[in-house]
């Protein structure tokens, strides 16, 4: 199973690339405006709702809760599970009939904002101010709330807790800074593995960047900010990991993700997100393992979050209706039991105590959205970011100053656009 980002996120150019190209074709023209007068539209039509479902899980959990709401609604709704989402919400754009409700993740939505095809509804919604700011802001496009985010995951720490012990190392040695996860993961290179894996892409090393205080653009993402002197730390640290043999890329270890590496025992820490847990739930179910927090870099705490939204089409003839699934999909209560059935973490601030008291193992995870930086997602950057993984691999052999600089470039001419 390879990872290169979390769910929907490693098709976020593939999804830009259409939605720029209907763009050129015909801009907003084949998405039809909510009213005249800006009000929701309202009809007798069922509600389609398409999802990109990360497996039996989350299909079955999503059918059931939108037949749930649809008979307590009167309004028909169904589900439908894409063989490639991206595909089919553009060729729905294009015709016009695109599904009413469907998931999005943050580069698409700006993609898709920028032509027109979304209703900006995210204001409109009863529970706008329980998500988490940093979750809206991902979804927030040209001033706009867009979509309501649907759950989240962030970045944290693995820890295979047989290795630990033969190591011999206790809870004390729990990595709070990076000299201390220098520190134990040299301790943990033995008996055939590596003390850390981990994914060769941005999507891993930018929790590095965060805890140097450095990100790839400004906060409102006018400016990049790639070669930046905190970048510049965050990736020498990680390529010091690499050349001292105590870290490795999965792909260096023969495996397509750090959860692969981990499972299989090839290392005995890795970075990976609240997906891993069910992968290894799934896949790796005698490994046992904790989850902590992220060590502090020199600006101090920091991790990556990764999030999709529930988007509404511009074009669909029951806005109003598709307004009130979302609240329902959105709320407290069905996030939790989306946790329970498929790993998410909700993305309403409202569940948080709830969801660490039924997962006190994977606090971790929730203890860091302070800290939790997203992903670029302006029309373009996507691009940019997927040929920056692409040299990321090379990493321990490279000018860790001429990556960053060619980022840079190609990232500065991206949000010109």
């Amino acid at each position: 199973m390879q990872r290169r980002m979390p769910r929907m996120l490693a098709v976020g150019a593939i999804a830009l690339t259409a939605a720029l190209s209907l763009t050129a074709c015909g801009g907003s023209g084949f998405s039809q405006p909510s009213s005249s007068d800006g009000k929701l539209t309202s009809s007798s039509s069922k509600l389609d709702v398409l999802i990109a479902s990360s497996g039996d899980a989350e299909a079955s959990a999503v059918k059931q809760a939108v037949s749930s709401w649809s008979k307590k609604s009167g309004t028909g709704a169904s589900v439908q599970v894409a063989s490639d989402l991206d595909q089919q919400m553009s060729q729905g754009f294009a015709s016009g009939k695109p599904a009413d409700v469907f998931y999005a993740s943050s580069a698409q939505m700006t993609g898709w904002a920028k032509n027109g095809s979304l209703l900006p509804y995210g204001d409109q919604l009863s529970n706008k101010g329980d998500f988490y700011p940093t979750l809206k802001q991902s979804f927030t496009y040209d001033g706009k709330f867009y979509c309501a985010p649907k759950d989240f995951s962030t970045l944290a720490l693995f820890i295979n807790t047989a290795d630990w012990k033969a190591a011999g190392l206790t809870d004390s040695d729990v990595p709070k800074t990076w000299d201390e996860l220098s520190s134990v993961a040299k301790k943990l290179t033995q008996d055939g593995h590596v003390g850390l894996a981990m994914s060769p892409q941005y999507e891993r090393i930018g929790a590095f960047m965060a805890q140097a205080g450095g990100e790839l653009t400004n906060t409102d993402q006018t400016k990049a900010t790639v070669d930046s002197d905190a970048n510049a730390k965050a990736f020498d640290y990680v390529k010091g990991l690499l050349q001292d043999g105590s870290t490795k890329f999965s792909s260096d270890l023969g495996e397509g993700w750090g959860g692969d590496a981990f499972g299989k025992g090839k290392s005995a820490m890795t970075i990976e997100g609240n997906w891993l847990t069910g992968a290894m739930k799934s896949s790796y179910p005698n490994v046992d393992y904790k989850v902590v927090e992220l060590p502090e870099g020199p600006s101090g705490a920091g991790t990556l979050q990764f999030t999709n939204c529930w988007g509404i089409a511009k074009a669909s003839k029951n806005q109003a209706a598709a307004l009130k699934l979302v609240e329902q999909l959105t709320s407290a209560d069905q996030q939790l039991s989306f946790a329970k059935e498929f790993g998410v973490m909700p993305s309403v601030q409202s569940a948080a105590s709830k969801w660490k008291q039924e997962y006190p193992q994977y606090a971790a995870f929730l203890n860091e959205v302070d800290s939790a930086k997203g992903v670029p997602n302006k029309p373009g950057t996507a691009d940019v970011i997927t040929d920056f993984d692409s040299k990321i691999p090379a990493l321990a052999s490279t000018d860790v100053q001429t990556l960053l600089e060619g980022a840079q470039k190609n990232l500065a001419a991206a949000l010109k656009q």
